[in-house]
């Protein structure tokens, strides 16, 4: 779906670059080509069982609780063998109450302890909305400080697959509207090993958004990524592809699918680069800044919905600053459709952005026919 932001005033174009780029040179380098070299490979949910074992072992004021959590080694298995290895009191399974085991988890934090509060999936996080927001995130400020509420709250997040309305749907923007929490959502291994280590020795409420899809999938795993002080700094995205262009943002699974659309577009002479955002509040305004004061056209690409989106706020942001001046082109965005999630497969795939679309776009942003 093509969303044009309106665009008052035209840059007058450096007569040194070329109306047209289909025809430029292409280098299809990553900036992380030498650093996964030798590299080892782990899915998404075994990196992130990594970092609550060595979290735990590292602190015992942390435990999990949820849903399915501990004898049946979590719905997922992302907490598989934590139960047997640190006993019932630090991985806890609750009943099927979200308002309830998600309020035992922010009292608990606001008394010292450093919960992660499993939902089976973030849709069910709607039941106890009211202390992820009005307890965990407002209590710092409401307490002028006096009071931290260091939680993560964790689980898969956005479409998944055959689960219709009720279960398919992103909550980046939700979460990411609020004050008072840090919210994530983490593209590969690295990042949710990195970050979800990041998140629990955080000492505020993060909302860590995994991705259901991507829990099977192998990423590499550098030996820095592996260390148990490997720790990613919340609020830094990651230049995924290095391209002078266009820029392609996105987090989360969206991450994949720019990619894929980036390779496309190198067939054509024309070189993206690829913005994993990582984290969706604190927001990094400056390194997409940066990319797209360097490549004058910029494409945010997500899940979700469009209106009050992710893309919608980037492109605000972007209205904003001085960058704005160095646009070609109107930004634009490539969301999901804007209706409640299908069940039939045929009209699920309908409802969500492939590489195509992206291609797509960008073709129209440049200028660039067939």
């Amino acid at each position: 779906m093509l969303y044009v932001m309106p665009h008052p005033t035209k840059r007058p174009r450096d007569p040194g670059r070329p109306k047209t780029i289909a025809r430029t040179a292409v280098s299809r380098r990553t900036i992380s080509t030498s650093k996964w070299a030798s590299a080892q490979q782990m899915t998404v949910r075994d990196a992130l069982n990594s970092a609550l074992d060595e979290e735990m072992e590292r602190d015992e004021r942390v435990y999990v609780i949820g849903e399915e959590v501990a004898q049946y080694d979590g719905a997922y298995k992302v907490s598989r063998g934590l139960w047997k290895k640190y006993g019932d009191k630090r991985v806890i399974d609750t009943p099927i109450t979200e308002a309830g085991f998600c309020g035992m988890a922010v009292g608990s934090a606001m008394a010292g302890l450093r919960p992660v509060c499993e939902f089976m999936t973030f849709n069910f996080a709607m039941q106890a909305i009211d202390h992820i927001i009005n307890s965990a995130a407002k209590t710092f400020y409401m307490s002028a400080g006096f009071c931290n509420v260091p939680i993560v709250f964790r689980g898969p997040n956005g479409a998944a697959s055959g689960v219709a309305a009720q279960h398919s749907q992103c909550f980046g923007a939700w979460y990411a509207h609020c004050p008072g929490l840090k919210v994530i959502s983490p593209y590969n291994s690295e990042d949710c090993r990195g970050l979800l280590k990041a998140a629990i020795r955080d000492p505020d409420p993060v909302v860590f958004l995994e991705n259901e899809l991507l829990y099977g999938v192998q990423y590499s795993m550098s030996d820095e990524a592996l260390s148990k002080d490997f720790v990613l700094p919340i609020g830094q995205a990651k230049i995924e592809r290095v391209g002078k262009h266009v820029t392609l943002v996105a987090h989360s699974k969206a991450v994949e699918l720019a990619l894929e659309a980036a390779n496309e577009l190198a067939g054509k002479g024309i070189e993206a680069e690829v913005i994993n955002l990582r984290s969706l509040r604190p927001l990094d305004m400056k390194t997409i800044l940066q990319s797209v004061s360097k490549t004058n056209h910029c494409v945010s690409v997500e899940q979700g919905w469009p209106q009050h989106g992710i893309g919608s706020e980037i492109c605000a942001r972007i209205m904003e600053s001085e960058v704005f001046y160095h646009l070609d082109a109107p930004v634009n965005r490539v969301t999901g459709v804007d209706v409640p999630m299908p069940y039939a497969k045929s009209l699920e795939a309908k409802s969500l952005p492939v590489a195509a679309d992206i291609v797509r776009v960008v073709n129209k942003l440049l200028g660039v026919t067939k």
